[in-house]
C-alpha cells in the first residue's frame, strides 16, 4: 500500500513533473492515458488540454493510486469524464494482460526452472488459473459495462440493464493472485534463485496494488458517475 505521509493536493496549477515527484507510480496513469514524458515545466491544466484529457478525471485518478483513503468529492465527480475514465480503464486491461501477465509468467518460468516437475505444475496451474480470472472479469466489463456506459453518454436508455447489477456481481480478483504469492513465498524449494523470487514477488506486490487502485476506480468513480447518469 502507498504510506500517506503527507498528503499533497494535486491541483491544475501544479506542474505534471511535480505530481510525479510525489508518486512516480503515476508514471503508468500518464502512459495509460496517452501521456508522454518530454512536457517539460507544463501544469497539469496545461497537459491535460494539450491531450484532450478531462482535468477532473484525471485528478480523481492520480488522487485514488496516490492516497488509500481517498473518497472523491461530490463536486470533483460532477466535473469528471465518465469518457475518460473508461477509457483509462480499458487501457489498464491492455497494460495487465498484453505486458503485466507476461512479464510475470515469464518470469516464474525463469525461477522455476530448479523444482521438480510436480511444482512447476501447481505454479503454473496457479497463475493459468488466476489469469483465466482476469481475462473473465475484464471480458464482462469491456463486453456489457463499457458499452452500457457509452450508450448512457450517448443519450440511449436501457430498462433491461442498470450499473447496479455490475456493482453487484463485482468480483474480488485478488485471493489467487494471493495464494500465488504466498507458494513463491513460503513453499518453492531453497534451490529457487533469490533474486529471480524477489522479483516474481515484488511484480505481483506491485500488480496486487495497481488492481486495487482499479478495482477503487470503477467503485468509487465509475459506479457513481453512471448512477447519477441512470437517474437523469
Amino acid at each position: 500500500m502507498t504510506t500517506e505521509i503527507e498528503r499533497v493536493v494535486f491541483s491544475e496549477q501544479m506542474k505534471l513533473a511535480d505530481l510525479i515527484d510525489v508518486n512516480f507510480k503515476l508514471l503508468n496513469v500518464l502512459s495509460r492515458l496517452g501521456i508522454s514524458l518530454g512536457f517539460g515545466e507544463n501544469t497539469i491544466k496545461e497537459v491535460c488540454e494539450r491531450q484532450g484529457i478531462n482535468l477532473n478525471s484525471f485528478l480523481l485518478i492520480c488522487n485514488i493510486y496516490t492516497y488509500d483513503s481517498y473518497m472523491p468529492s461530490a463536486d470533483l465527480l460532477a466535473g469528471a469524464d465518465p469518457a475518460t475514465i473508461v477509457d483509462y480503464l480499458h487501457n489498464s486491461h491492455a497494460f495487465y494482460l498484453g505486458k503485466e501477465f507476461v512479464g510475470l509468467e515469464n518470469n516464474l518460468s525463469a525461477m522455476v526452472e530448479p523444482c521438480d516437475e510436480l511444482q512447476k505444475k501447481i505454479v503454473a496451474k496457479f497463475f493459468s488459473d488466476y489469469r483465466t480470472q482476469v481475462e473473465r472479469h475484464f471480458e464482462y466489463e469491456e463486453d456489457v459495462v463499457f458499452p452500457y456506459v457509452q450508450s448512457l453518454i450517448d443519450g440511449g436508455r436501457h430498462e433491461s440493464y442498470s450499473i447496479e447489477q455490475f456493482e453487484e456481481n463485482h468480483s474480488n480478483i485478488d485471493e489467487t493472485l494471493n495464494d500465488l504469492k504466498n507458494i513463491v513465498m513460503k513453499y518453492l524449494p531453497e534451490t529457487c534463485d533469490t533474486v529471480l523470487r524477489n522479483e516474481v514477488l515484488y511484480r505481483i506486490y506491485r500488480l496486487e496494488e495497481d488492481l486495487l487502485k482499479h478495482t477503487l476506480i470503477e467503485d468509487n468513480v465509475l459506479i457513481p458517475m453512471v448512477n447519477k447518469m441512470e437517474e437523469k
